[in-house]
């Protein structure tokens, strides 16, 4: 280098993580191949409940509340944890709903198997990067309330559907006339993908009566997302939006539903 060369700075994109083993920071999973399509393969819903008594998820809980008390613009947690903290973290607290400031979050390669709906809140997002996060298959419908939401980078191999591979949706549970006889703040994640199911993801009001669990593949900001919808009466799901182009059309249960032909087909 001569005297007169000023030396680059090159910026890490994902902001944290990338530099850490895989192995290191999140679990195997083998819900399908992600690197060939296996059209007539059955998967499941991770079954997973978050330890809220691990010091990774009351790092996480921390960290929440001080970018919503700060009103910080950009929201990157995994660089304040631990390899094996971000290990202990499966989902996001429902506190990141006071987060309305944040226009970028970065979860590059995280452990997470599941978004929790209150990402809807989220109103200033515009950048949202999971990629890397290999074990999150789906994401919840109240994201398509973050309006200004434009760019995501997400790993869409991993996606149920994805245009790639076209691996299947998991059954969902048939419609439930009544939830009376359900703990909808204890839910079996296995059956109902969540552990807990408060509010319509479409109309927004509580579930009091009805339950009705849709998958539909809408594009959100620069990726196709399939989407968990609870919706509060078949009204709500009849008012779904079509799916994305080359995806299923409709709202639908998964299971054994014929999809578009692969790309690699």
């Amino acid at each position: 280098m001569t005297d007169e060369e000023v030396p680059r700075l090159y910026v890490n994109r994902w902001g944290d993580t990338s530099g850490d083993p895989l192995r290191s920071r999140q679990d195997a999973c083998s819900c399908f191949d992600q690197s060939r399509p296996h059209p007539r393969a059955r998967v499941g819903l991770h079954t997973e409940r978050q330890d809220t008594s691990a010091p990774g998820w009351q790092h996480l809980l921390e960290l929440v509340d001080e970018a919503a008390a700060d009103g910080r613009e950009e929201f990157r947690p995994l660089i304040e944890l631990s390899p094996e903290e971000r290990r202990q973290v499966i989902t996001l607290p429902p506190s990141i709903a006071t987060l309305t400031a944040v226009r970028t979050l970065m979860l590059y390669g995280s452990n997470l198997v599941r978004i929790p709906p209150e990402i809807g809140a989220m109103t200033s997002l515009e950048e949202f990067t999971p990629y890397t996060s290999y074990r999150l298959h789906w994401f919840p419908y109240e994201i398509t309330r973050c309006r200004k939401l434009t760019r995501s980078t997400v790993s869409t191999r991993a996606l149920f559907g994805n245009q790639k591979l076209r691996p299947p949706f998991p059954r969902l549970q048939h419609a439930q006339a009544s939830v009376a006889d359900l703990d909808l703040d204890d839910l079996d994640p296995r059956r109902w993908g969540a552990t807990a199911i408060r509010n319509c993801s479409v109309c927004e009001r509580p579930i009091e009566e009805e339950l009705h669990q849709v998958w539909i593949s809408l594009r959100v900001a620069t990726d196709v997302l399939p989407l968990l919808v609870n919706a509060c009466s078949s009204a709500c799901v009849a008012g779904l939006p079509d799916g994305a182009n080359d995806y299923i059309p409709t709202p639908h249960k998964g299971g054994r539903i014929d999809q578009p032909t692969s790309d690699w087909d």
